[in-house]
């Protein structure tokens, strides 16, 4: 799934290439990714885009037409990307078939597809005239990245909530723009289980975790910073510590790097960094074995 710092790469790559054209045609292939009808999807289309933002995972462009403000949001959600042609192929959209969602043109003849892999669909997309429209970013906790973002700020949140980190961190209401990985590069860096119940974390071990959650999503998004969306995966891949290199060796310690099955994701540790050389237990791999 793209985070943080990769959807930031890609708003930062649509406001460069994107901002000042027109739209000349936008068409949705997955008539379940369009979650809105009211503006409808062509009042797009004539307008030019004035500005792309980001609110955690979504991306925002917003489109002046016809003397209206309107915004076309989306959300990659697990398996989604953002597709960029300079030159929009001329095949025909098939609704309901292949990984297509949505296709837009621009006035230079250049755009981009919205696709998504696999049978679970969760790619979303809007048409609002507000983006606080999209309850997911109605919702949104704080940005992490902010610079306004304070070791207060964190410590605020986290108080009282005697769930998991993991869980906390990964929580959108709560923290703006992490997901799996980061929250396990995030749990890494601050030598913390994922284990840890937020309320139970001394002061120091809050300012150790909010030091490492600044600088893990600061080096990402330098990282993915001028990258192309074609490019964005890998670079993402090649920085994991942790992340989806379960059996490998930890960079740190030279560990084997576990992880923990739930029925419909992982997340990866290091034993020896964060959890006192403890495994934790698999909670599929428990069940399983009984």
């Amino acid at each position: 799934m793209p985070e943080l710092p990769e959807v930031d790469a890609l708003a930062a790559f649509l406001r460069e290439r994107a901002v000042g054209h027109a739209i000349t045609s936008a068409a949705v292939a997955a008539i379940s990714a369009l979650k809105t009808f009211d503006p409808p999807l062509s009042a797009l289309t004539g307008g030019t885009i004035a500005a792309v933002a980001r609110h955690g995972k979504f991306v925002d462009l917003q489109v002046d037409a016809g003397g209206a403000s309107l915004h076309l949001v989306f959300h990659l959600a697990r398996a989604g990307w953002l597709r960029w042609f300079e030159e929009v192929p001329k095949t025909v959209l098939k609704p309901g078939k292949g990984p297509i969602a949505l296709r837009v043109k621009l006035d230079d003849g250049a755009g981009f597809d919205l696709t998504e892999a696999g049978t679970k669909k969760s790619l979303a997309v809007y048409v609002v005239r507000d983006p606080r429209e999209v309850p997911g970013i109605a919702r949104l906790g704080p940005d992490p990245t902010a610079p306004d973002f304070t070791l207060a700020d964190f410590q605020a949140v986290l108080d009282g909530r005697r769930t998991r980190i993991k869980g906390v961190l990964r929580d959108q209401s709560v923290f703006a723009g992490i997901g799996n990985a980061y929250s396990d590069e995030i749990l890494h860096e601050a030598r913390m289980s994922p284990y840890a119940l937020a309320a139970t974390l001394t002061p120091e071990q809050v300012a150790t975790l909010f030091t490492a959650l600044r600088e893990t999503l600061a080096e990402a998004v330098q990282t993915a910073s001028g990258r192309p969306p074609a490019d964005l995966k890998d670079a993402k891949r090649r920085g994991m510590q942790v992340h989806g290199r379960t059996g490998q060796a930890c960079p740190v310690c030279g560990d084997t790097v576990r992880e923990v099955r739930f029925a419909d994701s992982t997340f990866q540790y290091c034993p020896t960094c964060q959890t006192g050389g403890k495994p934790l237990a698999d909670r599929v791999l428990s069940r399983l074995l009984k």
